[in-house]
């Protein structure tokens, strides 16, 4: 589990077995088995190397994030080590678990910000977008400002110091991106939807015959 702030920016290159993440000595400590943040990408610490390490990759993930063609070229990657069960949760929960690919639509420098528009390449994670929700950019917990009816299109502001500590300065318009949609958004669907049948018959007789209401939940000592 993630916060999506950003810690250190590397390189990635490509392994016979894998990736290799350079360039982040002494930006923080990690050890073997370790879980890293890689542009938003859950990766494990399979080798320690001078100044960086090799993780393993599978095919699916190469498929749904931009590892691979950031691999190819020496690419700039955001990183962040997993998070603690005693550290502040500064940004929002990230599982490091890529929903898909977006695109940069837009960049538009501001007098205190930057305005970054994104558009899902798959428009059904639309639903999970809505204004002041949270979603995770290459690996970087921002908050959506503003949103197509759909949400598959939909902009951010960001703010000088994330700008220039991350690589959304490298960004260019057409550049795709990886995307984490909110844990919760996505929770609460499944649970509703698929879920629903299921809690329905944990319910008493009379609250399956009757659905569950202010009356029904009055008399049960909940008023």
């Amino acid at each position: 589990m993630f916060t999506g702030l950003v810690q250190a920016v590397g390189r990635l290159r490509r392994h016979a077995r894998g990736v290799i993440v350079d360039g982040m000595a002494g930006q923080f400590a990690i050890a073997l088995g370790d879980s890293v943040s890689v542009d938003g990408v859950c990766l494990t610490v399979a080798e320690l190397q001078a100044g960086g390490f090799r993780a393993d990759v599978s095919e699916e993930t190469l498929e749904r994030s931009t590892l691979a063609a950031k691999a190819a070229v020496g690419g700039s990657v955001n990183l962040e080590p997993a998070l603690r069960l005693a550290d502040r949760l500064g940004g929002h929960l990230v599982s490091g678990h890529v929903d898909g690919l977006g695109e940069v639509t837009g960049i538009q420098q501001l007098s205190g910000s930057w305005r970054l528009e994104i558009r899902w390449l798959d428009e059904a994670y639309g639903r999970y977008v809505c204004d002041k929700a949270s979603v995770a950019v290459d690996g970087i917990s921002l908050t959506v400002a503003g949103a197509s009816p759909g949400g598959d299109h939909f902009w951010i502001a960001v703010i000088p110091l994330t700008w220039t500590s991350t690589t959304l300065q490298l960004r260019r318009v057409g550049d795709a991106i990886n995307l984490e949609a909110d844990l919760l958004a996505k929770y609460t669907e499944r649970l509703i939807g698929a879920g629903a049948g299921s809690l329905a018959s944990r319910l008493p007789p009379e609250a399956s015959a009757t659905g569950i209401d202010h009356a029904w939940l009055s008399e049960q000592g909940w008023g």
